[in-house]
């Protein structure tokens, strides 16, 4: 069956990421005939639980015990022995697209205070008029139970963090530490010369990835959300020149960083939601004041686009984050405070401007999945495309760690903090694809320099840390890289307490553990 937003060119079936994610009851490893299957000889992959729908993200409670979530039904599983135990808590979502239950981490205090966050969209009803949702939040204490798929049916801020209270067979409610955009239907009058007027409305970018760092601080992605303002590196908004006429991003305002358009970052937040005092931005955001300099103060990074994978590491505690693009230039990240990633004016290493370009002028549907800002504004050239970023004090740009010219299609990461898979892989970075396109859903494997900054390569063909693919999802270039295949869309990676690595497949809807045979 082909879905609305998935077409054929030249015969191959060209599937939009954004809605492959959003798959609701694909199995691809039983319509292969197939399961996942690892490529080094030192290991192997076995299915933990299957049968869950639409798994997203899991935690361990236990060597032999954790919480999985179910993205489109908006359950919280508790798995014991690689079966379901309980269902532990049942929210009401919007799973529309790329919406739903997505994200989980537990407090750094969790064998003391038992708390368990989640990232997911609630739902509201269906609006009276279609470019004005029906609430601009939801309530504090969470609905249960049914859910939606309605695109239009929820909140301006529908995209949420909670905290939850875990007694050993239940989640419930404890506090809402913030609550994110989430609505986008950007085609109406207002405001007028958009250009927006044949956009669909979307339910895409919402990220959703949580984790705590060995800081003990939360960090939360949530990707642009459609928006094209200054987190998106557009001073003056998508339709204006700087310096000139500010333009508000949308009907809700913008292009300042309000709660509508606080999107494209990662946030680092105190574990009752409050910004941290040594936050990049958060003496800028107390010099400002009011909603946009409260939301200055939780900024770790911005300038993203969109990601499903967001993890820590083990030795350094650095940040990284796999970012995916539009049809080119998929990228590793590993993120320092304060850092411009520099979407939209940027993807890829910023002297790439020009393939970001050709690429994204000449293939695909030629709009960056927004219609109000073209790619034929991309800047000709890397010093031009610099000069253009919405540099907040003490903000600074870095390339990324890795990338493909191409778009592959990253899907979740982590990293295997332990030595059981043997010591060739201790502390190295795997990653899963956001789609099955390629291999089935490829699992790659990365090795990380001395110093904990860098990718480490052996191909001489990527001493440049960039994979110059042929096409979108083909990997020439990326053949070193590869360790595993038929894994479907990957949403989580995760090592288990005994030490084994956990990936979590969302279109196969099951958990997977690879272990050293």
């Amino acid at each position: 069956m082909v879905r609305k937003g998935i077409r054929t060119r030249g015969g191959i079936l060209f599937v939009v990421l954004s809605l492959l994610i959003s798959f609701t009851s694909i199995n691809f490893a039983a319509a292969q005939g197939v399961g996942p299957a690892m490529l080094d000889p030192n290991l192997d992959v076995r299915p933990v639980v299957t049968g869950l729908v639409t798994p997203t993200s899991l935690a361990f409670l236990s060597s032999n015990e954790f919480l999985v979530l179910e993205k489109s039904t908006g359950k919280v599983q508790h798995v014991i022995d690689g079966t379901v135990h309980n269902t532990a808590l049942d929210l009401g979502v919007n799973n529309s697209s790329e919406r739903g239950l997505l994200g989980i981490t537990l407090d750094p205090n969790f064998a003391s205070n038992h708390l368990v966050y989640l990232y997911w969209t609630c739902q509201a009803p269906h609006p009276d008029e279609p470019f004005t949702p029906a609430l601009v939040e939801c309530a504090d204490i969470p609905d249960l139970g049914a859910d939606t798929n309605d695109i239009l049916a929820v909140p301006l801020l529908g995209n949420r963090v909670d905290r939850f209270l875990w007694d050993g067979q239940n989640l419930t409610f404890d506090l809402n530490l913030i609550k994110l955009r989430a609505f986008q239907n950007d085609g109406g009058p207002v405001p007028p010369n958009q250009g927006d007027a044949t956009q669909p409305p979307r339910g895409n970018h919402n990220g959703g990835v949580i984790t705590f760092g060995l800081d003990r601080k939360l960090y939360i992605f949530i990707g642009d959300e459609g928006r094209r303002g200054q987190l998106q590196n557009l001073p003056c908004g998508p339709t204006a020149t700087c310096p000139g006429t500010v333009m508000p991003d949308d009907q809700f305002g913008g292009p300042e960083p309000d709660n509508a358009h606080l999107t494209g970052v990662i946030l680092r937040l105190n574990s009752d939601g409050s910004a941290p005092s040594d936050n990049p931005f958060f003496s800028v955001g107390a010099t400002m004041g009011g909603e946009v300099g409260a939301n200055l103060q939780k900024i770790f990074s911005y300038g993203r686009r969109n990601s499903f994978g967001l993890a820590v590491d083990p030795v350094s505690g650095g940040i990284w984050l796999q970012e995916n693009g539009d049809d080119s230039f998929s990228e590793i990240n590993r993120v320092e405070s304060g850092m411009n990633g520099g979407w939209i004016q940027i993807a890829g290493p910023v002297d790439r401007i020009t393939q970001f370009k050709q690429i994204e002028t000449t293939f695909g549907n030629l709009d960056l999945q927004q219609l109000r800002w073209p790619p034929t504004n991309i800047a000709n050239t890397p010093q031009e495309a610099l000069a253009r970023l919405f540099m907040l004090p003490g903000a600074k740009y870095s390339d990324p760690a890795f990338a493909w010219k191409w778009e592959v299609a990253p899907g979740g990461i982590g990293f295997v903090n332990s030595s059981a898979l043997g010591p060739q892989f201790q502390n190295d970075l795997f990653m899963g694809a956001a789609t099955p396109l390629l291999d089935g859903g490829y699992l790659f494997h990365f090795n990380l320099t001395g110093n904990r900054r860098k990718i480490a390569v052996d191909d001489p063909r990527l001493q440049d840390r960039v994979a110059d693919n042929l096409a979108k999802h083909e990997i020439t270039e990326s053949e070193s890289l590869l360790i595993g295949r038929d894994f479907g869309i990957v949403t989580d990676i995760e090592t288990s307490p005994s030490g084994n690595l956990f990936v979590v497949s969302l279109s196969n809807g099951a958990v997977y553990e690879i272990f050293q045979r």
